[in-house]
């Protein structure tokens, strides 16, 4: 029974494990995270310090959600358009 036990074990922790590896959109998405964690740490950390050669300049922070929040809009109202002027020439062909 103790070797099912440690079985069962190993294969809990496997499966818990999977969705940090850097195959999948939550692993990726974790790594980000922790990016992100680190980043914040930035301010409290020596500014000749070796670590802030790894990370954009904190002005990112704020243009790079911008730029992609625009983009998101941008499509989205893009494809709202399109898809109310295909039903407006559907109902035109109907008629």
């Amino acid at each position: 029974m103790e070797l099912a036990d440690k079985a069962v074990g190993c294969f809990l922790s496997a499966i818990s494990l999977y969705p940090f590896s850097s195959t999948t959109p939550s692993g990726l998405l974790f790594w980000y995270d922790l990016l992100l964690f680190l980043f914040d740490l930035m301010p409290f950390v020596e500014s000749d310090h070796f670590i802030h050669g790894y990370f954009l300049p904190q002005e990112f922070a704020i243009l790079i959600p911008v730029f992609a929040g625009v983009a998101l809009l941008s499509i989205l109202c893009v494809f709202v358009g399109y898809v109310m002027l295909k039903s407006k020439a559907k109902k035109k062909k109907q008629t």
